[in-house]
This record gives structure tokens, C-alpha cells and sequence, in this order.
């Protein structure tokens, strides 16, 4: 990883707080299974070698073509999961105030969310989905049921928790992170009520601001895609909005906008950047493929590299970690550069143990890989 002595300054100059910020996120919510595909058994439990690569798990299968498989998936844990509720998790652990609203379960909260529907008062609206996660060293497949986040619309989270009580908790809210739009059907339409219903009641709030994440719209038509993006525009009317978007995000979004896009280096990272910014009109894109990241503003484009881990304890919920870290640290004050720097510390410190880091934990893996 490189830090530049400028970001390395900056941290020792601005502090990395977030207890007087609040945020509200949604709107999915998953039951994480994470699995890891078996290869070769020597005996039971976790005695076995798993499959090493997404090219190898692909081979296994088109061998079976025209005959049949039979493949374990070894279940390593359960955990909640959805775009929504890990970045939520994540901006908890960092120290901000966090309300959630989206799907984890309904009438009665998912075992596995009780602990997080506690700690951010949440408001739940559906059941949630189910993904089963295959994890390899080059990545990861992740296979959906998202049938029951078919229910969430606006009228259902209006139904919950009231027009006025949900304008008041956008109200008070530094941060509003809307994310996974291609798992939840109907979100284009929620948004669209949302920007013309809700947000021009909302007062003024000098620190509001927006993020938005369409999580592998790889599945949706450019048509949708298209239009999701001219609604996503349409907030920078009253905040500024962040979209965040992984490396073959920033291809799709490059594709559909008709724009040029390029390779994973530095220039040509922050030159798609620059010009899906452009092309949409709002204050800031992020692209972050594993091994570096790149915004940019109105003011210029910057990029990092990150702490690359060569054996990851987790994938799964990394680009969400990302997220969390470059909002937290953009309401921290933080620079463009420096935010890029301590998203890809989150995420780097989530990968190293599976678990969410404090802000001072994101601080000491930037500096010990300085």
C-alpha cells in the first residue's frame, strides 16, 4: 500500500470521529450462508480442501454438462448480511449513530439481525432474503432468493413507520445511504417518491448528504439502469450525492451511459471516475476494485492502492466495509485521498479478521502498512 506523507499528515491532524454524526441506512437485508465448496475430503468437519478458484468451481461444473455433479458446500457460518445491513454494521463500529430500515424479517426480527435491529432501533418491512456465499481465494459467487424484498416499496415503509416519523429520521440524518438497488425490484420507484414526496419537506441540513450503491447491476436491463441513474441525479438537488461503484460496476455504468470506460490503473481508474461524475452531475463517484480505489469531484480525481490480503478470513461484505469507511471518514472531514485511504483500511482490516473495525483499528493498518 502506498501513503503519501500528505495523508499520513492528515491523519495526524483531523481526528477520525463520528459520535456526533447520525446516518440512516437501507434497504435490504440477507441471511448471509457463507460456504466453502469441497474438492478433496481427508475426513470429517473441516478436514477437506476446498475448491481454490471461481475458474476452477467453473470447470467442475461444465464437466458435469450433459452428466450430473454432486458438490459439498461446507457451511463456515451464518451471519446477517445484505449491502444495507453490513455498511450499517460497519458505520456502528466506527462509531456513528445509525438507524436502519429495510428487510430483516417480519412480523418478527431474524435471529440473526436481533442483535443489530437493537442497536439501530431498525424498522423492519419484509422477511429477508437468502444468500449462499461461496468463497474463493479470487473472489466470491454469491447465489440469491430474494423473493420476499419484492415487498419493499414506498407505501410499505410509509406503512411502518409514518410519514412524519420518517421525515423527521431523514431529517436529523447526516448521512442517508440507500444501497443494493438490483436485489430489491421496486426501489426506482421508492426513490423517485422519495425525491419528489419527502425531500422537499426536509429543512436544511448543512451536512446532509446522500450515498448509493446498485450492488452488480449486471442482471437488470440498461434500460432500468439508465433510468435508476437519472433518479440518483436528481437528489444532488438537495445534498450531495456519493455513487459507489466496484470495478465491473464502473463498466455497466460506463456502458450504459456510453461512455469510454478502461483498465484497473491509476489513470484510467480515475479518468472513469471523473466521467460517470460528469456524465451524472452529482459531487462525487468511487471505484474500488480489490487492489486500489479512485474518486473523483468537482475538484480533481485522486487514487490509492489498499492493503492487499492474499488469504482473506472474508470476502463477502468487503466493498460494504469500503463504503462505510470512505462515508465515515468524508463526515469525518477527511480529503478525497484520504478518505480512499481509510475505506481501503476498513475494508482491508474486515478482510484480515471478519470482523467490523473501530476507527482507531482502521488508523493503525493504514499506518503499519505506510
Amino acid at each position: 500500500m502506498q501513503v503519501t506523507q500528505k495523508v499520513l499528515d492528515e491523519i495526524n491532524t483531523t481526528t477520525f470521529s463520528l459520535s456526533s454524526k447520525n446516518s440512516i441506512v437501507g434497504l435490504d437485508g440477507f441471511v448471509d450462508k457463507i460456504v466453502a465448496p469441497v474438492e478433496k475430503r481427508h475426513g470429517l468437519g473441516d478436514n477437506f480442501d476446498p475448491v481454490p478458484t471461481i475458474a476452477e468451481m467453473g470447470a467442475k461444473i461444465s464437466a458435469a454438462a450433459g452428466k450430473s455433479a454432486n458438490i459439498e458446500l461446507y457451511p463456515r457460518f451464518e451471519k446477517l448480511g445484505g449491502n444495507g445491513p453490513i455498511m450499517a454494521n460497519a458505520m456502528l463500529s466506527l462509531g456513528m449513530g445509525v438507524r436502519y430500515i429495510g428487510g430483516l424479517g417480519n412480523p418478527n426480527i431474524h435471529p440473526v439481525f436481533e442483535e443489530f435491529a437493537r442497536k439501530t432501533n431498525a424498522i423492519s418491512i419484509s422477511e429477508p432474503g437468502i444468500t449462499t456465499a461461496m468463497e474463493f481465494k479470487d473472489g466470491k459467487v454469491m447465489l440469491g432468493n430474494t423473493l420476499s424484498l419484492e415487498e419493499i416499496d414506498y407505501s410499505r415503509i410509509i406503512g411502518a413507520c409514518g410519514e412524519g416519523e420518517f421525515i423527521d429520521l431523514l431529517s436529523k440524518a447526516d448521512l442517508i445511504s440507500i444501497v443494493n438497488w438490483t436485489m430489491i425490484p421496486k426501489m426506482t420507484d421508492f426513490l423517485v417518491e422519495l425525491v419528489d414526496k419527502i425531500l422537499p419537506n426536509l429543512p436544511p441540513r448543512d451536512t446532509r448528504s446522500f450515498f448509493f450503491d446498485l450492488a452488480d447491476p449486471a442482471k437488470r436491463s440498461s434500460s432500468d439502469i439508465k433510468e435508476v441513474l437519472t433518479v440518483i441525479s436528481r437528489f444532488q438537488a438537495h445534498a450531495e450525492v456519493t455513487l459507489g461503484l466496484n470495478y465491473n460496476e464502473g463498466l455497466q455504468v460506463c456502458d450504459v451511459l456510453g461512455l469510454k470506460s478502461g483498465d484497473k490503473d491509476e489513470d484510467s481508474l480515475k479518468k472513469m471516475a471523473s466521467n460517470i461524475r460528469r456524465e451524472l452531475g452529482i459531487s462525487t463517484i468511487v471505484l474500488h476494485p480489490v487492489e486500489s480505489a479512485a474518486c473523483a469531484t468537482k475538484d480533481g480525481a485522486w487514487w490509492t492502492t489498499g492493503p492487499f490480503c492474499d488469504n482473506p478470513k472474508i470476502t463477502t461484505g468487503a466493498g460494504d466495509h469500503f463504503n462505510a469507511g470512505f462515508c465515515s471518514a468524508r463526515l469525518s472531514g477527511f480529503s478525497p485521498l484520504t478518505s480512499l485511504a481509510l475505506a481501503t483500511c476498513t475494508s482491508g482490516h474486515y478482510v484480515r479478521t471478519a470482523q467490523s473495525p473501530s476507527t482507531s483499528q482502521v488508523i493503525e493498518l493504514l499506518k503499519q502498512n505506510s
